[in-house]
């Protein structure tokens, strides 16, 4: 659908950006935090840095906010590290760890930002794994519905936004890349078993947000990757599809409907597979109306035909940020994915697709019919200051403008979109690429090589953002 004006944004729409604890914060050693399986994971990660400083945001949290008061935010998308709330196994809460997220909420409402908070974003305590077994054991579930609740008593009184677990189809579609297979002998039917366990731990949060906070709403994260078919054919078109259920659908459904899909039943019963359901599960999952979906979204893919006796490619994520590095996967029998001729990339081979979003966004209306909102979506790029001092990130606005653009366009086509948070305020650290791979509208004056000064930079896409902020999403040009 084509209009014939530029889109108009709600009056109370919650612009913003988006960061997690484990690549942000720093300060892996104090107040009384104690590590998490994804600080161990990271410095494996070499040459890229760990998260021991990343950003520093844990000493930085008055300057950080004031520089996204000055931005003009109207919401701050943050994640809450399990272990700097319950740093061990006996359950007894860090004050400390309270004290400091109370800090941080308290500067972002006394600067009338809404703050939207993660429970948890891929950091593990060591405890959780070594002591309970970690996502492989259901002894899990009660450590997770005891922290929760301990967030949601602490903060649920400032707090009214709040999202359960981050990519968890991104954790079970990628988990050899995030460690989530460790201890793992058959990943491909172990992984089941992880994701039900984790979808329980998802269910347990949002019923205990509408028990515990008064007006609270809570919804999940999925990483979402629109797939379009190669070409016309019909076969590519279901290999689309078998795509987008086996990497997306399969979470979005369960989440919503609190139950899962015929689609996923008939994939376990063909390849052997038990999830472990147990009595009472199901009645769960059921209890846990979710809110909205937050929803996270940077590239999107091409999908086609892939015959049973084809062999098998895995995934290959380019590490080193140099164009062709990218090793697109094939699924014999299910799909393979491949380049789009129609689309630019960036230097890690992801697909600069702002098109993507408006799909998405349809997409997830049409089938749910829950208000929206964006929690990542952004521009990775190689950064140095330049001679000036400042950086000169026009490629990052373009990316921005034309996303924002196709929000505003699904909005006029009927979706339910109440914020836009995307990757992300500042530096920090990249899962797969530490601080070579930059996002931030703040540059932070640190490498994987030299923590440095630490200096907080406004880059040239700050102020086009904060711009467009105060013109509610009118002042495309600047």
């Amino acid at each position: 659908m084509y209009y014939k004006k530029d889109p108009v944004f709600p009056a109370d729409f919650l612009w913003g950006a988006s960061s997690a604890a484990w690549q942000v914060e720093g300060g892996v050693a104090e107040g009384g935090r104690t590590p998490a399986i994804i600080d161990l994971n990271s410095k494996t990660k070499k040459p890229y840095a760990d998260n021991s400083v990343t950003a520093d945001h844990y000493h930085h949290v008055k300057e950080d906010v004031a520089l996204m008061a000055e931005c003009g935010f109207s919401s701050y998308r943050f994640s809450i590290s399990w272990s700097r709330i319950i740093p061990r196994s006996d359950g007894e809460v860090n004050p400390e760890g309270v004290a400091f997220y109370n800090s941080l909420i308290d500067e972002l409402v006394a600067h009338r930002i809404t703050p939207i908070v993660t429970l948890y974003h891929y950091d593990m305590p060591v405890w959780v794994d070594e002591e309970l077994g970690g996502w492989h054991s259901r002894r899990v579930i009660d450590a997770f519905d005891h922290y929760v609740r301990v967030c949601f008593n602490a903060f649920g009184d400032r707090v009214k936004y709040w999202l359960s677990i981050n990519e968890q189809n991104m954790q079970i579609c990628y988990g050899k890349w995030l460690g989530v297979d460790k201890g793992c002998k058959d990943w491909e039917k172990e992984k089941w078993q992880i994701n039900h366990i984790m979808n329980l731990c998802h269910a347990k949060a949002v019923v205990a947000c509408h028990e515990l906070v008064p007006g609270g709403k809570i919804g999940p994260v999925p990483g979402y990757v629109p797939i379009y078919p190669e070409s016309c054919r019909p076969e590519d078109q279901i290999a689309a599809m078998n795509a987008e259920e086996l990497t997306e659908k399969i979470w979005n459904d369960l989440y919503a409907y609190g139950e899962y899909s015929g689609f996923v039943r008939k994939y376990w019963r063909d390849h052997d597979i038990d999830p472990d359901i147990r009595p009472g599960d199901m009645e769960l999952l059921k209890a846990a109306k979710i809110d909205f979906f937050a929803l996270n979204c940077y590239r999107s893919n091409v999908a086609k035909d892939c015959k049973p006796g084809d062999a098998h490619t895995e995934l290959q994520l380019n590490k080193s940020g140099v164009k062709g590095e990218f090793v697109y996967p094939k699924y014999p029998g299910e799909y393979q994915l491949a380049a789009n001729p129609f689309v630019e990339t960036t230097d890690w081979d992801w697909e600069i697709d702002p098109i993507a979003m408006r799909y998405m966004l349809r997409y997830m209306w049409d089938h749910y019919h829950l208000p929206m909102m964006i929690t990542e979506n952004g521009f990775g790029a190689h950064e140095t200051l330049g001679e000036d001092g400042r950086i000169h990130d026009q490629a990052r606005i373009d990316f921005l403008r034309q996303q924002i653009y196709q929000v505003g366009m699904a909005i006029m086509d009927g979706c339910d979109v109440i914020g836009y948070n995307p990757w992300s305020f500042t530096d920090l650290l990249s899962t797969g690429n530490g601080m070579a791979k930059r996002y931030g509208l703040v540059f932070i004056n640190t490498t994987d090589e030299d923590v440095l000064d630490l200096r907080r930079v406004k880059k040239d896409s700050f102020y086009w953002y904060s711009n467009l902020i105060r013109s509610n999403g009118q002042d495309w040009q600047r």
